[in-house]
């Protein structure tokens, strides 16, 4: 399937979600594309899979940002790469480096960059452990098999919408037990 035909199936899928994420995370070794950076030459011309540039063209087309969050120990290769797949300029915060807080740092730079808040993001890993450690911090995360691809995009925004539905029948609860009208005999003298 091309990259336009990809594209329109990814903008069909996102206009079927009432509730979308602000900001979609990409992980970027086996998640973007199908290798680990720190194991290629900057020389080289990489490949994403094949429906990655279609669902991040998409994604920026209906007015969601994307990002990267990459554990990858060779920064130097990965925006090398990015620039060459000329999708570099596409993400409004890419945090390439590594780290033993599976992503948990990189999350809150992202955070602390574009002042999105954990809850309206969506992240696509390769990783569980990183899928696990950032959504106790509340980012719905989605693991992908064998890379980014139409059927995980629509998974994460179908696991992106149930969590906000469930988040936002919590605050309703939250909100009507704590701000209940106080009865007759306990209002405040207003002279």
């Amino acid at each position: 399937m091309g990259e336009e035909k990809v594209k329109e199936e990814a903008m069909q899928i996102i206009g079927m979600f009432q509730v979308v994420p602000r900001l979609v995370v990409f992980d970027l070794d086996y998640t973007l594309w199908p290798f680990y950076c720190e194991c290629r030459s900057k020389r080289e011309m990489p490949s994403l899979y094949p429906h990655a540039k279609g669902i991040l063209h998409a994604l920026k087309d209906k007015g969601i940002d994307v990002a990267v969050a990459s554990r990858s120990p060779s920064p130097d290769i990965a925006n090398t790469f990015l620039e060459k797949l000329n999708i570099k300029s596409m993400f409004v915060a890419k945090e390439i480096f590594s780290s033993w807080s599976h992503k948990t740092d990189h999350f809150q730079r992202i955070h602390s960059r574009t002042g999105v808040p954990f809850n309206s993001m969506l992240f696509f890993d390769d990783e569980d452990r990183n899928i696990d450690a950032v959504s106790k911090m509340g980012v719905t995360g989605i693991l992908v098999g064998n890379g980014v691809n139409l059927g995980a995009l629509r998974q994460g925004l179908t696991k992106f919408s149930q969590n906000w539905n469930t988040s936002q029948k919590n605050k309703q609860k939250w909100i009507s037990k704590f701000s209940q009208k106080p009865d007759s005999s306990e209002k405040i003298d207003q002279k």
